[in-house]
């Protein structure tokens, strides 16, 4: 942690909705003329898409058959506390892109599912943002969370979860659902031990409940919509957040604990904007005094 060089990571897993608070973000980030180093968790992913497609056989030849994103060994999560570390204590770090789709490769003349060469952090940032699944990963060897001025995780309830992933891989990406499916089970050992503890670590958890039935997640037609869906927003320390304000500025919402509030799911944004602003502006704040 850094007064001087903030660091803000969002963590959640794949088809979570971690995109929707990166919007947010950026949109904090623009109004009050705030630049940002922004960092990808996939371009901490250890191999490229050809060569983790050869890993993933070797981990099956082998008998591992739960070899995934979601592990540390698919990952280079030493290299991601050292930068998380190094921003906080400079400004500075290394970084690169993955480069998802032959759009993004393309400026950088290279094929797709390909990373770009590591550089150095841009100079002149006000702070650094993560979006991706590690950000507040602890193990018996790393511990990234504790370099994190802000911790946000977003973790729909698991039917959801699994519902958003199916319908993007499939209409997206053209998967089949048997390939969807292969892919949670092949992933869910990792999520479990890897992903799961990283929302005990977060300082504010957006989890979406949605209003109709998810029981069978693998047959759903259709992704519940925000307003079919309450978002839960909890906050590992309340101190200093005013739940009066909130409660009078998103209409329908209600606490069900100390410090938690519920939203409807049509005011998700909303409420990032109102929680989130401060929360900026006080590492901002803290910033210029250092």
């Amino acid at each position: 942690m850094s007064a001087k060089h903030p660091v803000i990571a969002i963590t959640g897993s794949s088809g979570a909705g971690t995109s929707t608070v990166t919007r947010t973000f950026a949109h904090i980030f623009r109004r009050e003329k705030l630049t940002a180093a922004i960092v990808e968790g996939d371009s901490f992913h250890r191999h490229d898409r050809v060569s983790m497609k050869a890993a993933m056989e070797e981990a099956r030849k082998a008998g591992n058959n739960h070899f995934s994103h979601f592990g540390p060994d698919a990952n280079l999560l030493d290299e991601l506390e050292s930068l998380f570390k190094k921003y906080g204590e400079t400004g500075t770090g290394k970084v690169r892109k993955y480069l998802h789709n032959a759009e993004e490769a393309a400026p950088y003349k290279q094929d797709p599912g390909t990373f770009t060469p590591w550089e150095d952090v841009p100079g002149g940032s006000d702070l650094m943002f993560y979006e991706g699944l590690h950000g507040a990963v602890v193990t018996d060897k790393i511990n990234v969370a504790k370099h994190a001025d802000l911790l946000v995780g977003v973790v729909p309830i698991v039917n959801l979860e699994w519902i958003q992933k199916l319908h993007r891989d499939k209409n997206q990406r053209g998967y089949s659902t048997e390939a969807v499916v292969d892919t949670i089970l092949r992933r869910m050992p990792d999520y479990i031990n890897y992903i799961t503890p990283q929302f005990s670590h977060t300082h504010v958890n957006f989890q979406r409940v949605p209003t109709v039935d998810t029981s069978n997640p693998f047959t759903s037609r259709e992704v519940p919509t925000a307003d079919e869906s309450f978002v839960v927003i909890r906050f590992a320390n309340p101190k200093g957040i005013d739940f009066q304000y909130l409660l009078t500025m998103i209409h329908d919402s209600f606490m069900t604990r100390a410090n938690i509030i519920v939203v409807p799911g049509g005011k998700m944004e909303l409420a990032m904007q109102l929680i989130f602003t401060p929360l900026v502006l006080r590492l901002m704040e803290n910033r210029k005094r250092a």
